[in-house]
């Protein structure tokens, strides 16, 4: 199977480990006293992908009723006027945030993510970004950004996203650069991890191998902000551009992509803030087109063409310390090839996702979560092994201070459609064959400033 359908199709999930240890050493007194008040660690960590500790910098910035009452102090409601643009250096309101993460894995059954049958620390990240006020309407930032997991990564260092924001109203501002992809509740914030508690997001709409992919598209946004009213308050989110597909084939494939491009992804995002406090609901709209060549290993070549639809419709509530989320997804994805010999056209691949997710700050340095997500990778084949996945997800956040995070997370599998051939016995393998039913347990500790 080729490397940029697994990227469309695959999906991810995470673990729970024994946690006392950790619960019992830390002292919530020290703790308190350790945090300023304007500390990204002051945030509720129950909304996970709302307000970041290191802030989403695609966030309107001279709103307020955009910004959450819980932003970091850092991170102005309504930005002053930073004057003409030559303003000094030592006054464009520079930030600058990064992160050093590793994890460890071990499942039973079947390996996820990486070779984790057998155990693994394959899990690790490192960024850091840069964002600037250049005047009162202008922003502009970035993000570099290294990781190994299982294959994907080997520490190759990225820019991971770019932009130039410029904010004329609160209805209408313009991005332009690698802008992160608005798709669903918490895409554009899945590489925070000090944003949420849980390890893994629920991988049926949110898989983390795919995270290079999924992250941004390289374009133009226009964004948005109306309200807050009697009926609550609109943000939107449109965008045009493109994707940029790395090509990881394994040293055994059967079929090697050669080239891959996507000639355009547009879509938006629209979210309602509903009069009931606490709660908001929105849909996302994703068009894109992949076309790639590729070759089997007697000399055979396909051009392949792959459009594919993605929708989501969402959810939000939260009230004090506790969060609640559901999502639904339904993705459309076909295949035409020029030569089915070397690959077979696929006129239709249509998969369901969704997930509901539960969040509770249940003390200041410790918050649980768990959900329960589901793939089914063929809406017309539904039983079977291969063709589904259940996943039962429970995580433990542990804040041990100001800047560093520990995290335990477990679960259970039912079904193996979101699982990588390649590192389950290889490309030819049939899903079915594989374990049915089995765990996955994950560490992961992150500093972050």
């Amino acid at each position: 199977m080729p490397e940029y359908r697994r990227w469309l199709m695959r999906t991810a999930a995470a673990s729970l480990a024994c946690a006392s240890i950790i619960g019992a050493t830390l002292d919530t007194r020290a703790f308190a006293a350790d945090l300023p008040a304007d500390t990204p660690a002051d945030l509720p960590t129950n909304q996970p992908t709302n307000v970041p500790a290191n802030p989403p910098t695609d966030l309107p910035t001279n709103q307020p009723t955009h910004v959450p009452a819980d932003t970091p102090a850092d991170v102005p409601a309504e930005l002053p006027a930073t004057g003409d643009p030559s303003t000094p250096l030592t006054r464009l309101m520079l930030q600058i945030h990064g992160f050093v993460g590793q994890g460890a894995l071990k499942s039973t059954g079947n390996s996820y993510l990486a070779d984790s049958k057998r155990g693994s620390l394959e899990f690790s990240d490192i960024g850091i970004n840069f964002t600037a006020q250049l005047t009162e309407r202008l922003r502009v930032g970035m993000q570099f950004f290294a990781r190994k997991l299982g294959s994907v990564g080997n520490f190759n260092a990225k820019t991971d996203w770019f932009y130039l924001d410029y904010h004329w109203r609160d209805w209408l501002g313009l991005r332009a650069g690698r802008v992160k992809l608005p798709f669903g509740l918490y895409n554009d914030t899945s590489d925070i991890d000090s944003a949420r508690v849980f390890v893994l997001l629920p991988g049926s709409i949110y898989p983390v191998n795919n995270r290079d992919v999924l992250l941004a598209q390289t374009g133009f946004e226009a964004y948005g902000y109306a309200g807050p009213s009697v009926v609550g308050a609109l943000e939107y989110r449109l965008y045009a551009g493109t994707i940029l597909v790395p090509i990881n084939n394994a040293p055994d494939a059967t079929l090697l992509v050669q080239t891959v491009t996507v000639p355009y992804v547009v879509g938006g995002r629209l979210m309602w803030e509903t009069p009931v406090e606490g709660l908001r609901m929105g849909g996302t709209l994703q068009a894109l087109r992949l076309d790639t060549m590729v070759a089997n290993t007697t000399g055979g070549q396909a051009r392949v063409r792959v459009p594919a639809v993605l929708t989501v419709a969402s959810a939000e509530y939260t009230a004090r310390d506790l969060l609640l989320a559901a999502e639904y997804s339904r993705w459309y994805v076909s295949d035409t090839s020029s030569d089915t010999t070397v690959y077979p056209s696929i006129p239709r691949l249509n998969s369901d996702r969704a997930y509901v997710l539960a969040t509770y700050q249940l003390r200041r340095w410790l918050a649980p979560g768990v959900y329960y997500s589901l793939l089914f990778a063929n809406i017309d084949q539904r039983s079977g092994r291969g063709n589904r996945q259940h996943d039962i997800a429970g995580t433990l956040r542990f804040d041990i201070n100001a800047h560093w995070i520990v995290k335990l997370e477990a679960h259970y599998f039912d079904g193996t459609a979101g699982l990588d051939r390649e590192i389950n016995g290889g490309p030819l393998v049939d899903l079915g064959t594989l374990t049915e039913r089995w765990a996955l347990f994950l560490l992961k500790t992150t500093a972050y400033f």
